[in-house]
């Protein structure tokens, strides 16, 4: 009954083994001045290699782009050096792994950098009522309300383009399969695609084109870099996270990026929905449409557990689906997935604490004690 979410599927020229995704999560590890990927953090990702792929955690490409504590970042040496271990032991464990690129833009605060700078953003628009985690001189996190950010030159868009460059790069040479540019969830790409942050007046602000272009012209130099091939987007249509409004028309606005997206012949587009709900709606036209316009690999993430993935994968909604919080807890959970064992719970207290409790103590099943029984 579920063999199309265990049936092999071509990305980027990698044949992957299943259609099963581990999507990107900040676990917030990164407990040394460099910030850099502890050892456990190799552990924490080979354990789940199984997943068809793995698109490792939101990782800053600067340091102006970090918007909390413990963040692991792809723009130091030092950095690339433990991302490597990353990719070694993923890569020995059979699995294959993408790490997603990120800019906060105005999610942030000036804790979080050692010049005390401000977060940035299309404009000065600042949030209302978010709070991000930074040390503050402690051991443990706080939550603190963001600062207000300070809006970009057009000469600063530009050279974002080019730390997205670097850290693509940096994660090639750090031995990833690719990249996943983060454009979705509130967060920079996202900021300047929503109209009512973005009120800017130059060739990045007021029509639909050149709210996209930051993002259109960020993947774009990627993919001269890279490869286009080694070249995935995340978006979250109608998504509200981060104080963003729902777009005022998604279906124009998605569409056309994902014409653009396929021009640039990208690897994948990964669609997320924060709440679970319009990605399963059969009769919403939203989905369909992106489709339509994106004839690569796309993936589709939230709310999804086997009968509902099954059910999508076989109406060709989508090609790979991707699992967050359940790999928390499971980190062989394509396999308990594979023979409908029982997921377990996720311990909500530790997700972003620091150390292994939590991270990599989490338990495989016996498989062949439960088939046998």
């Amino acid at each position: 009954m579920f063999k199309k979410l265990f049936s092999r599927h071509s990305l980027g020229g990698k044949l992957l083994p299943n259609r099963v995704v581990m999507a990107p999560m900040n676990r917030n590890r990164a407990t040394d001045w460099q910030l850099a990927p502890p050892a456990m953090t190799a552990r924490y990702y080979a354990q789940r290699a199984s997943a068809g792929l793995i698109i490792a955690e939101g990782t800053p490409v600067s340091p102006q782009a970090r918007g909390c504590a413990r963040t692991p970042g792809i723009y130091s040496g030092a950095q690339v050096a433990g991302w490597r271990k990353v990719t070694k032991d993923v890569h020995h464990a059979g699995g294959r792994i993408y790490l997603q690129l990120w800019h906060v833009g105005r999610v942030g605060h000036s804790s979080l950098r050692a010049d005390r700078s401000p977060p940035v953003g299309p404009t000065g628009i600042g949030l209302h009522s978010d709070r991000v985690p930074i040390l503050n001189g402690g051991a443990e996190p706080v939550m603190v309300p963001c600062d207000a950010p300070r809006g970009l030159t057009t000469e600063e868009v530009r050279l974002i383009v080019t730390d997205f460059v670097r850290a693509a790069r940096n994660a090639v040479a750090a031995g990833f399969d690719g990249v996943e540019i983060h454009a979705a969830n509130g967060y920079l790409f996202d900021q300047f695609r929503c109209p009512y942050v973005n009120d800017r007046a130059d060739e990045y602000g007021g029509s639909l084109s050149n709210r996209w272009r930051f993002l259109l012209e960020t993947v774009q130099a990627v993919a001269a870099a890279i490869g286009s091939a080694r070249v995935g987007v995340r978006i979250s249509p109608l998504g509200t996270a981060h104080e963003m409004q729902p777009d005022p028309d998604p279906l124009v606005s998605y569409g056309y990026l994902a014409t653009r997206l396929k021009l640039l012949r990208i690897a994948h587009l990964h669609v997320y929905d924060q709440e679970g709900s319009w990605i399963h709606d059969r009769q919403g036209d939203l989905l369909p449409h992106l489709r339509a316009c994106f004839p690569g690999t796309m993936i589709l993430c939230g709310g999804f557990d086997r009968e509902r993935a099954e059910v999508a994968l076989r109406a060709g909604r989508g090609d790979l689906i991707a699992f967050g919080k359940h790999f928390i807890a499971n980190p062989d959970l394509v396999d308990r997935l594979r023979i409908g064992a029982p997921l377990a719970p996720w311990n909500s207290t530790t997700i972003y604490k620091g150390g292994a409790k939590g991270y990599v103590d989490y338990p495989a099943l016996d498989v062949a004690a439960v088939t046998a029984a």
